[in-house]
């Protein structure tokens, strides 16, 4: 009895539906990007591998996340600037502005709890060399994030200050 060789898809449709996909996670972000923000009680938790290829982080925050990290978009987000194959936003790690740099392919998982909308990725090549920070610097029109005076959400405390020695 001859066994049969399963077809070869060389149109590689899977490859094809991972993008169409991503492209929903670009439409997401220009939406966001664009002057009424997130609509609604819409947020967004995207996961990414910090050592994907074309991924800008930091290099204290690729210390703190030397594989993958989730960010959240929601109240304090600035810059964010979508194109076709990236995204660059301006959040705040321990009270100080950081830019971080995503192409599309490096993202994990896309979610938005408000809706319960979940996208999940197979996981990128990553770089194996260190990442070097080649954030674009903010340009003097860009918004910037208020000083931590002013900074009215969540903050990250180390416990170490109140334990006794």
């Amino acid at each position: 009895m001859a066994e049969d060789t399963p077809p070869v898809d060389e149109m590689h449709y899977e490859v094809l539906a991972q993008d169409a996909l991503r492209g929903v996670i670009r439409a997401a972000l220009e939406r966001a990007a664009g002057p009424g923000g997130i609509p609604g009680n819409h947020h967004f938790y995207i996961t990414f591998k910090t050592r994907g290829r074309g991924v800008s982080v930091p290099p204290d925050v690729i210390a703190k996340y030397p594989d993958e990290m989730t960010v959240v978009l929601q109240h304090q987000y600035w810059d964010l600037s979508v194109e076709a194959d990236l995204f660059s936003v301006m959040l705040k790690f321990g009270g100080m502005p950081k830019v971080l740099t995503v192409p599309y392919t490096a993202v994990t998982r896309f979610y938005d709890p408000s809706v319960q909308f979940l996208l999940q990725f197979e996981a990128p090549e990553v770089v194996t060399e260190p990442v070097a920070d080649i954030s674009p610097a903010p340009s003097s029109k860009a918004k910037t994030p208020p000083s931590d005076g002013d900074d009215d959400g969540p903050k990250v405390v180390s416990l170490d200050q109140f334990r006794k020695k």
